[in-house]
């Protein structure tokens, strides 16, 4: 019969519907990789309590093994110091933006390995021979170091080894409180340890300050002694140029930075000096010119404020009154009158001499004046003269004057560092402080079998992990049928749970659990066509024993159970089994008829099964391929067609043999059996390929022997209903 053209099943508008517990409820459905992690588990949990039991009896082992181990514990007190050496501020200094920096250096130099060198030369500890007993190490192993130095380096250098491998600092959260543990196996030298290690931190955070104190000082002075001789040369040199350029400084003021700001020239203080002469000499030349110009006589200022002119001038109005008086009683010779005329004339002789030796006084005044300003004119141009070349000069002057400023300025500033460090190294105290001294452990602190049993398991489950992820990785396996539509991109006709029971049993009866499995695949069928159930059918599988043939025989019962003939072809002539389960023999079968006898009911069996015949294989012809390959195939496939309502084909596996693809294309489809855990995934791959280059329709995949613990396929609820008493 020619291959009909039938859809395929994701092709079908409104397809099966599949009894897969992951298609139930979509919005309580878990992820499908944890869902694939979880059927991992479930497969190999004995793997898995094995790997954690076997890693748990390790850790107990291990823990009996290990020597007891006794930590001693000391407190101390670390306070943030500004390093600002210079400034003297208070005892408590102010918080800075690098306290975490300051206390994480702090933190690596509790464990910085010269502080270990200190503590085992302050403890003695290299020839202490019980702290080497007390830690397993026997004290005569290092004889063989050499001579005695070095062993006692040896024995060092061991000691600094135990110490740095047994210390642990630990902070105090939200404090500055820090906790030294010593783990080692004596208790005693634990609390010594414990003890020593912070008392020998301050002592190195001391030798540290002072050595930096030190050096600082050195640097300094050493600065100090470069910038003296500098301050000096360049002093020097501004007093050379002084001298050389004739520059006389009468005095400078400086800056609150140190800087000289002013100075005085003896050019510039004469120049004024000068100048103002000149001014008052110049105003004194104006004022003498002025009363020289303005002329003599009675009325001028100097007549009219001499004391002379005004006595004559007095004496000459008491004698003209008198001589006027006289003249009204006598003639002008009349001697008394005439004396005193005589006396009047010698009076106006006088008073004129007077007038014309105060003439000659202003002229001889602005004289005088006018030589003395053209002198001092000479003097202040010459000054000026002198005070341009001064300033010319200065220019250079200034240059060693600031060069002098800044070595006294850098001078003083490192003198004054120099003192402030000289105080700060001698009142600095530490910032390191003991709270609390070790006290020897009463009991060990290690090994914790707890501790040891709860990390064993954790390694263990972590070791199962990845042990189970590498197995999955490796396991190509088909696992659940799930992966059936996900890798094989078939479409999921039904999952048949592996039975413990009686096979024909559970087929037989219409109410077990593998006759309903095997009904939702004929459900399934019956979707996958337009006329329903397909008419013939073949049923192959990858390789054999994946319960192909048991899948055949229940359609066929299954089928025959709705009232339908249905023959059950054994096409299986290499390995032929069908036979064996309804107890008929294999004498006569398909191979006749493929090799030519046309009497089909002569070669048919009745089964146990109503409705069901069976068509044994026959016997095994030299070449199975060869006959299938003929034109017969199809005709016997048609006439069975007309005389069953339906015909079921158990066909060969398909990897290996040619049988099964030439078969499909004898039936209007197949089915794809695939056992779960069993079927190599790429080997199901490849049988499908080669039943498409066979051009074989495949209607979809049944998954068998599918273990419902293992993957969660719950049949009593999921794949079948439960009837009366068997429900409960």
């Amino acid at each position: 019969m020619a291959n009909a053209p039938v859809p395929r099943l994701n092709e079908l508008s409104s397809g099966p519907v599949f009894n897969d517990p992951t298609m139930e409820d979509d919005s309580l459905s878990l992820p499908p990789i944890l869902i694939q992690y979880w059927e991992a588990v479930l497969r190999r949990r004995w793997l898995i309590a094995a790997l954690v039991a076997l890693v748990m009896a390790l850790g107990i082992v291990y823990t009996l093994l290990l020597p007891q181990q006794f930590t001693a514990s000391s407190r101390i007190e670390i306070s943030r110091l500004a390093k600002n050496i210079t400034n003297v501020q208070g005892i408590e200094q102010e918080a800075s933006i690098y306290d975490m920096e300051f206390y994480d250096t702090q933190y690596a130099l509790l464990k910085s390995p010269s502080l270990a060198d200190r503590v085992v030369r302050s403890l003695n500890l290299a020839n202490e021979p019980g702290f080497f007993e007390a830690h397993g190490i026997p004290f005569s192993s290092f004889e063989t170091a050499g001579s005695a130095k070095q062993m006692l380096e040896a024995r060092e250098k061991a000691a600094a080894g135990l110490l740095l491998g047994g210390i642990a600092i630990e902070p105090v959260r939200n404090s500055s409180l820090v906790d030294v543990k010593f783990t080692g196996r004596s208790p005693e030298w634990s609390a010594k340890v414990a003890n020593a290690w912070p008392r020998e931190f301050i002592a190195a955070n001391l030798d540290r300050r002072l050595s930096a104190t030190v050096d600082a000082r050195k640097t300094l002075e050493d600065r100090l002694e470069g910038l003296r001789i500098k301050l000096e040369d360049s002093e020097q040199r501004l007093i050379t140029f002084a001298n050389s350029h004739n520059i006389i400084i009468l005095g400078s003021a400086r800056g609150p930075d140190g800087k000289t700001t002013e100075t005085r020239s003896l050019v510039a203080s004469n120049l004024e000096v000068m100048n103002a002469s000149l001014m008052q000499a110049r105003a004194d030349r104006i004022a003498a010119e002025s009363r020289a110009r303005s002329g003599g006589g009675d009325s001028s200022s100097e007549a009219l404020q001499s004391v002379t002119l005004n006595g004559l001038r007095a004496r000459r109005a008491e004698l003209s009154a008198e001589y006027s008086r006289l003249m009204v009683q006598f003639e002008p010779g009349y001697p008394a009158a005439r004396a005193i005329k005589n006396q009047i004339d010698a009076i106006d002789a006088a008073i004129a001499q007077e007038t014309g030796r105060s003439n000659r006084g202003r002229r001889t005044s602005y004289d005088e004046t006018l030589k003395r300003e053209k002198s001092l004119e000479q003097q202040v141009n010459q000054l000026k003269a002198d005070y341009r070349q001064q300033q010319q000069d200065t220019i250079q002057y200034n240059i060693y004057q600031r060069e002098v400023d800044t070595n006294r300025q850098l001078h003083d500033g490192l003198l004054q560092r120099y003192k402030e460090i000289g105080v700060a190294g001698t009142v600095d105290p530490s910032n390191v402080l003991i709270v609390d001294e070790a006290k020897p452990p009463t009991g060990p602190s290690a090994p914790s079998l707890p501790r040891n049993l709860m990390l064993a398991l954790i390694l263990g489950l972590g070791l199962a992990g990845v042990t189970v992820f590498i197995l999955e990785q490796l396991d190509d396996t088909i696992r659940s049928p799930s992966d059936i539509e996900q890798k094989v991109h078939l479409a999921m006709l039904g999952a048949v749970p592996a039975l413990a029971d009686d096979m024909l049993v559970g087929i037989g009866d219409p109410k077990s659990t593998l006759s309903e499995a095997y009904f939702s695949v004929r459900a399934g069928l019956a979707l996958a066509t337009p006329h329903g159930f397909p008419r013939s059918l073949s049923v192959t599988s990858t390789e054999p024993g994946e319960g192909k043939s048991t899948t055949a025989l229940a359609l066929a019962v299954i089928l025959a159970r709705t009232g339908k003939k249905v023959v059950l072809v054994d096409a299986d002539m290499r390995s032929p089994t069908i036979h064996s389960f309804v107890a008929s023999q294999n004498v006569v079968g398909l191979s006749n008829l493929l090799a030519g006898n046309d009497d089909v009911m002569s070669v048919m069996a009745k089964t146990q099964f109503h409705g069901v015949t069976i068509l044994p294989a026959g016997p095994m012809p030299p070449s199975a391929a060869e006959l299938l390959s003929s034109d017969r195939l199809e005709l016997i496939v048609k006439k069975l067609g007309e005389l069953f309502d339906h015909v079921i084909v158990d066909s060969p596996p398909v990897i290996g043999l040619a049988d099964a693809p030439l078969l499909g294309r004898a039936v209007e489809g197949s089915i794809f059996v695939i056992e779960a855990s069993e079927t190599s995934l790429r080997a199901a791959r490849n049988a499908l390929k080669r039943l498409q280059i066979g051009k074989n329709h495949v209607y979809g995949a049944v998954a068998t022997k599918v273990d419902a613990d293992r993957f969660g396929y719950g049949y009593g609820h999921t794949y079948s209903y439960r009837y009366g008493d068997e429900a409960k």
